[in-house]
């Protein structure tokens, strides 16, 4: 068999799924900021809000929209800036991340735009581990800072990573690898907190592109990656080579067509199914439950006869 370089198929960049649409935003200064308009229930002005004692610094109050209730945040100080000046001149975001609704202050809204993953990069590594910038792209020579919004809320509302004792208790996987892609430092934490504690040792890598150059890696010594992992977790949203597009290259590589892929994102919706379908996933759970991918991995094991049904 012809071996297969999928890291050089240009083509690939062109599978469905590729596309972006990011809301761009400024705070206090003129830097465009980006977040996925998929996560983005509504843009509002400026909306009264209700102040809780003992409410995190971050957060400057709650707020009842469309019969919802939610915390309003100050992105400006909850990336480390200045807090925003005159909200009330401002807007409201209302997204959806990780099953729970959310309000960010911003400033002013600039616009959408439109781009494909393959024009997004990760941000330099001199910015540190510790900045809330997931990627960036240009609009019109403009840098657009797309943020990692699962670290913002993090500072907030800490993801609980308890695995159910229901579903760990008795269930030991020393011998199970799991591949771990996400661009999010703290999603990536999360996955591993919860599969380690069935056992599970998790390889962890920050996007698709580098999930590749893994797995060429491995297949040019010789290891059978399909064998070696027993799933690869991926998210959908990351630089350069998104989940659809590893998903799909990973499927034209003959020697991977048993590697089970679990695609885990905060973007839920029909899409999604319909994506993973078409991308050629065995299938996909939302962020963020411990429980939901303890439960996919006891499955999995269940699958290779490696667990009792």
């Amino acid at each position: 068999m012809a071996e297969h370089h999928w890291g050089s198929s240009l083509e690939s960049n062109r599978v469905a799924g590729s596309r972006l649409e990011l809301l761009l935003f400024q705070l206090q200064g003129q830097q465009l900021y980006g977040i996925n308009i998929f996560k983005v229930q509504e843009v509002i002005p400026y909306q009264p809000l209700s102040h809780l004692a003992g409410a995190h610094p971050l957060v400057k109050g709650i707020a009842t929209l469309r019969g919802i209730t939610m915390p309003v945040m100050d992105l400006s100080l909850a990336i480390g800036g200045p807090p925003l000046k005159a909200p009330e001149e401002g807007y409201i975001i209302i997204t959806e991340y990780n099953r729970s609704v959310h309000g960010f202050l911003i400033r002013r809204v600039e616009r959408i735009m439109n781009t494909q993953w393959g024009q997004v990069q990760p941000p330099p590594r001199a910015t540190g581990r510790n900045a809330f910038v997931t990627a960036i792209t240009l609009l019109d020579d403009r840098i657009v800072e797309i943020l990692d919004v699962e670290k913002v809320l993090d500072q907030v509302v800490h993801a609980s990573t308890q695995v159910s004792a229901d579903l760990s208790d008795g269930f030991r996987a020393e011998d199970c690898k799991v591949l771990v892609v996400d661009d999010s430092t703290v999603a990536r934490n999360q996955i591993r907190a919860a599969l380690e504690q069935l056992g599970v040792q998790c390889t962890l890598v920050t996007d698709g592109k580098h999930a590749i150059d893994l797995i060429e890696r491995m297949q040019a010594e010789g290891v059978d990656v399909a064998r070696e992992f027993i799933m690869m977790v991926s998210d959908i949203e990351m630089p350069e080579v998104d989940g659809y597009q590893l998903t799909t290259r990973v499927r034209e590589d003959a020697r991977l067509k048993d590697l089970y892929i679990l695609l885990h994102s905060s973007i839920s919706g029909v899409f999604n199914v319909d994506m993973v379908r078409r991308t050629g996933a065995d299938k996909f759970v939302q962020k963020y439950h411990p429980d939901d991918l303890a439960e996919a991995v006891r499955e999995r094991m269940q699958q290779l006869g490696q667990w009792p049904s």
